[in-house]
């Protein structure tokens, strides 16, 4: 397995396929919630995913202050089905938090987590700045990280 980072125009075709997939796969098929995927923001977002023997099996993107908030965000979560339950997910998040604090040298991220995830990304540092809400169809809340 090998985790990536590129930048929209460092991605392959096939790399970007893959991606919209599996985000499609999960997003809109597993969870039954129709909405926009390609929104515009990946063009200039960070994507952080995980290849093993061709497939891309955990993504997220990572976008620049102003695209979706004043602070940095993480965004578009996925682990593969199969994949689930491994620690996946918690080494993606470590990853993005290490590129945005060393490389984007931002030290505040915010997010939109789907609600059940709070205690997820409380693990992280994240602290819940808001009510319950509804996005897509999908109970979230907002959740910002602010390093020392």
């Amino acid at each position: 397995m090998e985790w990536k980072i590129k930048k929209f125009n460092e991605l392959s075709l096939e790399e970007l396929y893959k991606i919209i997939k599996l985000r499609i796969e999960v997003f809109i098929i597993e969870q039954n919630c129709f909405y926009q995927d390609c929104d515009g923001k990946d063009l200039n977002a960070y994507h952080l995913f995980l290849e093993e023997d061709g497939n891309i099996i955990a993504c997220l993107r990572i976008l620049n202050k102003g695209v979706s908030y004043d602070e940095v965000s993480i965004g578009r979560v996925i682990v593969k089905k199969d994949y689930r339950g491994k620690g996946i997910a918690k080494e993606m998040i470590r990853k993005a938090i290490n590129l945005i604090e060393k490389e984007m040298k931002e030290n505040a991220i915010r997010i939109s987590a789907q609600a059940h995830l709070e205690n997820f990304y409380g693990s992280f540092g994240f602290k819940k700045v808001s009510d319950v809400y509804l996005e897509d169809g999908i109970p979230h809340v907002e959740m910002l990280y602010v390093s020392e």
